[in-house]
């Protein structure tokens, strides 16, 4: 008998270089997925609950303790937050610091001065002054005792009311200690506090002098001293935190919507024209990476006009570039885009080789979401879970963050000011108030931050494991609807929530201890940044890049584990661990088999992610070039920090969503590689898809 061109082994056909052996029919079929199971790692289940009890307890600290507009306005010199109408008296309308007397802001601004501008007094106006032309005026204190005006009348008279003091008042005034205090410097609003020229107006200092006033100093000292406060390090955290309030609307549309929308389509177009969404990936990532490098470089000040400004209003020609820190902190990450931008194009020119056989891996995950057409539909219920987390998460650390107590400092007690309700001169308790910072809070950021990332893993690992064992469904029934549940997501989701989530806290708890650390050794890098700039530094750096390196690596194999882990609980209902070694082994025993062809999807799925991810800090560029984020009571310092807020978010809701693609290949390749364990190298289940795509790869290498 002569050999026939399709060979058959002992009891099928081989196919893509594997032997398939004939399956019986759908009915007489065992069932893979397991449902005799018990509760695993129960356990973490109860310590991830007990830390969710922590964490209300210490949102409740913050939300009693904190106001987030202490991150924005300055305190006036009886410690009220300005723009607050629970301060005494009501300063709902007087949202900008104006420092009072000149003299204590150019002391400050002296090096070897011991005076803090912290201690200078301040008080809260409605705008800064401006010094007139023709006469002398003057910011008087907050009307009251012998003062019988009210808020509003002391705001309509300019906030003068020297003509009606008493000669002892009067005398006091000109000796710079109040009540009233001259204008005789212009003054621009940045950030919300009044930043002096280094010069006086002539008229209003002629005037000064001719009414035998106190010498007023002038000079640079008095623009640096102001300058040095609002771009102090701790301020400009302060104005970033805020950032992300001001913008909420930003953060929603372009952290939550647009990647939301942006996701279903990118999955439904995958589902149907992958070939061609393939290809539409790979060109939008280069365009979307070069756009908002683009854009770092416009606001950092290198391209165009169009760089922040610090100043809050239309005068911003006239202040001084108080916006310089933000400035060093985009173009730093100008600098970083166009790294990443390199690495991009690099990329696309070794991807562009492979793309016929990612296009094929895509196809097997693609045919799978057409049988489980609910997996589209279940990755919405994850993203809202992750929008309300997210929601609660930014409000509560901006309270907590703010948390501080508002105290009056210690200072020298060398200056003196006026008191309206004793009439007379005080010289001591005249210091500055300021928010101080306890370790309270400091303990209190790191709980809340650590549960972002337990909380968060622990989302998405309970939306991978119900995602793989669809998914498993659909592999071990060969494709066939017959031999499927009913509902095949909501029969999974049921396994996870039933006897699972010890297994889902434990997995999302390892990785979320991996990038506390992580972000710990950022942190104290930050603060020792002194001693790398110091000799011998550079050892401190590299000591510190090879620890964050380490630690990298470490968290993405865990990640890795993790997912393949999910994958083996939604078969089989094993813990964590059991989950975890049989995972690994089935991959390290196949790795020659399939590693290509499963990293080659992967990287596909993560580009898609990323061109995501990158839309929605673009859109968050163009939201927040608009008037309303550059001028007013909603300017932003920078739009830093709600660019990169909507760039993460973007990320997490696009994985959310293309981890029904991601762990459609991962559980096709783990589930062929366990059938092809229990059958002595031959994979009895395979979708001939996957068979065809596996053939072609042997054969392309």
């Amino acid at each position: 008998m002569g050999k026939d061109s399709n060979a058959f082994g002992p009891t099928g056909a081989i196919v893509g270089g594997f032997n398939t052996l004939e399956i019986e029919p759908p009915a007489a079929r065992k069932a893979r997925i397991n449902e005799n199971r018990k509760c695993r790692d129960v356990a973490f289940l109860v310590a991830f609950v007990a830390f969710w009890v922590g964490m209300i307890i210490n949102s409740s600290f913050g939300w009693n303790r904190g106001d987030p507009r202490r991150l924005v306005y300055g305190l006036d010199y009886k410690g009220n937050l300005c723009g607050s109408k629970k301060a005494n008296p009501d300063l709902g309308d007087f949202h900008v610091r104006y420092w009072q007397n000149p003299n204590q802001v150019y002391q400050s601004g002296l090096s070897e001065s011991p005076i803090n501008l912290i201690e200078a007094r301040s008080i809260c106006l409605k705008g800064c002054p401006i010094p007139s032309n023709t006469s002398l005026t003057w910011v008087c204190d907050y009307p009251e005792g012998p003062i019988k005006l009210t808020m509003q009348d002391w705001a309509d008279r300019n906030y003068d009311y020297f003509e009606l003091l008493t000669a002892n008042q009067t005398n006091s005034s000109l000796l710079l200690q109040g009540p009233c205090y001259p204008v005789v410097f212009k003054s621009s609003n940045v950030f919300w506090s009044c930043q002096f020229s280094a010069s006086a107006s002539n008229v209003p200092l002629q005037k000064w002098n001719n009414l035998g006033g106190a010498e007023i100093n002038q000079g640079d000292a008095l623009v640096k001293a102001i300058h040095k406060a609002i771009t102090a390090p701790s301020v400009v955290l302060k104005r970033y935190a805020a950032d992300l309030g001001k913008a909420w609307r930003v953060l929603v549309v372009c952290g939550g919507l647009s990647p939301l929308i942006l996701s279903i389509v990118w999955l439904l177009i995958v589902r149907y024209f992958v070939g061609v969404m393939t290809w539409i990936t790979i060109i939008l990532l280069n365009i979307l990476t070069l756009a908002v490098t683009l854009f770092f470089y416009i606001k950092a000040g290198w391209i165009g006009k169009d760089a922040v400004s610090s100043v809050v209003g239309d005068d911003a020609a006239n202040a001084l570039s108080a916006s310089s820190s933000e400035q060093k902190h985009l173009k730093a990450v100008a600098i970083i885009m166009t790294i990443i931008l390199l690495i991009v194009v690099l990329a696309t020119v070794v991807l562009v080789r492979r793309v016929i056989i990612a296009i094929a891996v895509l196809k097997v995950s693609a045919k799978a979401m057409g049988a489980i057409p609910g997996l589209i539909i279940f990755s919405i219920f994850p993203f809202i879970m992750m929008a309300i987390f997210f929601i609660y998460w930014v409000v509560t650390a901006l309270y907590i963050f703010s948390a501080g107590d508002v105290r009056q400092n210690k200072c020298n007690d060398t200056c003196c000011a006026y008191d309206l309700t004793s009439q007379t001169t005080k010289c001591q308790g005249c210091c500055g108030y300021d928010l101080h910072f306890t370790e309270h809070i400091a303990i209190a950021l790191l709980y809340h931050i650590f549960g972002c990332f337990w909380t968060t893993q622990f989302i998405i690992a309970c939306s991978l494991t119900t995602i793989a064992g669809a998914v498993a469904s659909y592999y071990w029934a060969r494709g066939e609807t017959v031999a499927m549940p009913a509902f095949p997501v909501l029969s999974s989701a049921k396994r996870v929530l039933r006897y699972s989530l010890g297994s889902m806290a434990l997995g999302s708890l390892v990785v979320a201890i991996i990038e506390t650390i992580r972000f710990i050794l950022d942190s104290i890098r930050q603060k020792l940044k002194v001693l790398e700039a110091a000799p011998g530094g550079c050892i401190l750096s590299i000591l510190w890049c090879c620890a964050q390196c380490c630690l990298g690596c470490i968290e993405w194999t865990i990640k890795f584990i993790n997912r393949n882990a999910y994958i083996v609980i939604a078969i089989t209902g094993k813990g964590f661990c059991g989950a975890a070694a049989r995972a690994t082994s089935l991959i390290l025993s196949n790795i020659l088999r399939i590693g290509t062809v499963n990293v080659i999807g992967d990287i596909i799925v993560f580009l898609g992610k990323v061109c995501v991810s990158l839309a929605s800090a673009l859109f968050a560029f163009l939201m927040l070039d608009v008037a309303r984020y550059k001028s007013g009571h909603d300017k932003i310092s920078s739009p830093l920090f709600p660019v990169l807020f909507c760039w993460g978010t973007g990320y997490v809701v696009a994985s959310l969503f293309f981890a029904v693609v991601e762990m459609a290949i991962d559980t096709i390749i783990l589930s062929f590689c366990e059938d092809a364990e229990e059958h002595n190298g031959t994979p009895l289940y395979a979708p001939p898809l996957l068979m065809e795509t596996l053939s072609k790869h042997n054969q392309h290498n």
